[in-house]
């Protein structure tokens, strides 16, 4: 293992990864300070502690609203954390704004079919995968609980 791993490595991976600070050092040096190797060791400890999550309770979160600027497609999503702290970030709320308007333009009909379709601007990942990126920045257990799509004509 390398230890000659420089705080600028640590930073850069860090701010793209939003992992922990000891995670990132300790991914760069199982991975020989290779970044690209480093953020896969991460993201697989993410899927771990994920699931490890998906039991605890979501009793806060958000509503997310968005409607096209034709006004014609309209969609709610219920998006559900631990922590009201976590319902507040800027990862959260982004995440529910990318989930709301999936909903809109993909039109799923059960949360279930919402995470297993390819995602609206990245068709090389799935909707679950965002919600599981957000699992692992924030340490909360987050889940998709409602969703809505209303539409003119139908």
């Amino acid at each position: 293992m390398t230890t000659g791993i420089t705080s600028e490595q640590v930073k850069k991976l860090r701010a793209e990864t939003g992992a922990p600070v000891m995670e990132v050092r300790r991914a760069l040096m199982e991975s020989n300070g290779d970044s690209v190797s480093a953020k896969e060791i991460l993201q697989e400890r993410g899927l771990e502690k994920a699931a490890k999550r998906a039991e605890r309770a979501t009793a806060q979160g958000l509503i997310e609203a968005y409607v096209h600027t034709d006004s014609r497609v309209g969609a709610l999503v219920h998006l559900a954390c631990e922590t009201d702290f976590v319902a507040r970030t800027d990862e959260f709320k982004a995440l529910a704004h990318e989930i709301v308007m999936q909903v809109a333009s993909m039109n799923p009909q059960s949360v279930e079919e919402l995470l297993e379709q390819e995602y609206i601007r990245d068709s090389s990942r799935q909707v679950k995968d965002l919600v599981t990126e957000v699992v692992a920045k924030t340490g909360e257990n987050v889940q998709v609980r409602q969703i809505a799509r209303f539409a003119l004509g139908e």
